[in-house]
């Protein structure tokens, strides 16, 4: 029997563990928190921090295959931890996600179009931004901010990009001029040891306040935006020599641009929609992909609506519990905080074939 190590312990090392169990294949966590979300599925749980070289030795022991359910792991641990084993996706991927300039960089390099961007080291590289952009755009570190967090937004009056800079307290950064979208949508991707392919179809998202609030199957696009987002998808899976899921985040431009964001090495939230409405979810796929199992042709059976749990939202668990055709899935965090995720409810809306 095969086991699997996943670095974090939070829902979505979770929903790895749970559908690794499915397919009778082990799950270890290497997670700080005692009583984190994958640790009540898994198998076993290390309690110790992602830098930890004795835990990390350990999990390499204990494991056949490592993966992650977060793109910040330490590079020194993922280069550990593949001296001992296999670690997919491969620490490539993480050092290239990690730094959204190398990011947007590569993406460009690999044939996807994204947003202008200028990197941001002083304040005249964010005055020259500023001008270059015509006063619009976002300014973000180039790491660690996620759900909206280290952002500024220059709507092109009113800036303050002296506050904005100093807010940065001496981070490096990334100016991006800003995308007239009229919608977002994301293309969830897997690739196999062998080099296999395959996609999910594209989620069309709505975020508030940077945060994924729903997600849509089908997207609003037409089949043309559709093909193109896979094939994007498909070009950095292959750039990357990838393996396992990934997300990649799109613009559609007003002009009929498409316009990549970001990608995540990792199951992403855009995709929690697949365990209800496809024949295999990407938990499921991931865990295929590192195992080297067949990828399974993810075909969705109906349209839904992916609903993120978050904070407050709870309040309305029994009002979803009783609602026809929505799958619960609920985390298992004690404690609910404004703007945290506490889980996700995909309501069926009709077969494909209806």
């Amino acid at each position: 029997m095969k086991t699997i190590g996943i670095i974090g312990g939070g829902q979505l090392g979770r929903m790895l563990a749970m559908a690794a169990a499915r397919l009778s294949i082990r799950t270890v966590i290497l997670e700080p928190q005692a009583d984190c979300p994958a640790a009540q599925v898994a198998g076993r749980h290390i309690v110790a921090a992602y830098d930890d070289e004795a835990a990390l030795a350990e999990l390499a022991r204990a494991c056949d295959t490592i993966t992650y359910e977060f793109e910040n792991v330490p590079e020194k641990s993922a280069a550990l931890l593949s001296a001992e084993r296999p670690v997919y996706p491969p620490a490539r991927a993480l050092s290239v996600s990690q730094d959204r300039l190398t990011e947007k960089t590569f993406l460009n390099d690999s044939g996807i179009a994204t947003a202008g961007f200028r990197a941001v080291d002083t304040a005249d590289d964010l005055a020259g931004a500023l001008e270059t952009f015509g006063g619009r755009g976002v300014m973000k570190t180039r790491r660690l901010g996620y759900d909206g967090k280290g952002q500024w937004v220059f709507a092109g009056t009113g800036n303050d990009p002296e506050a904005a800079f100093a807010a940065l307290a001496g981070a490096p950064a990334i100016f991006e001029e800003w995308i007239d979208f009229d919608r977002e949508i994301s293309v969830i991707a897997a690739r196999g040891i062998d080099g296999t392919i395959v996609c999910f179809d594209p989620a069309e998202n709505v975020h508030s306040d940077g945060i994924l609030r729903t997600s849509s199957v089908p997207a609003n696009v037409s089949a043309g935006i559709s093909e193109a987002a896979r094939e994007a998808a498909e070009r950095l899976l292959i750039g990357l020599d990838y393996v396992g899921v990934l997300g990649l985040e799109l613009f559609v431009a007003r002009d009929g641009r498409l316009i990549a964001n970001e990608f995540a090495p990792r199951v992403h939230n855009s995709g929690h929609w697949s365990e209800a409405a496809c024949v295999i979810s990407q938990f499921e796929q991931h865990i295929r992909a590192i195992c080297g199992l067949p990828l399974i042709d993810p075909v969705r059976h109906s349209d839904c609506v992916m609903h993120n749990i978050i904070g407050d939202d709870m309040e309305r668990i029994p009002a979803w519990m009783a609602t026809p055709g929505a799958l619960v899935h609920l985390y298992g965090k004690a404690e609910t905080r404004a703007g945290r995720k506490m889980g996700h409810v995909t309501v069926i809306e009709k077969r494909c074939d209806g």
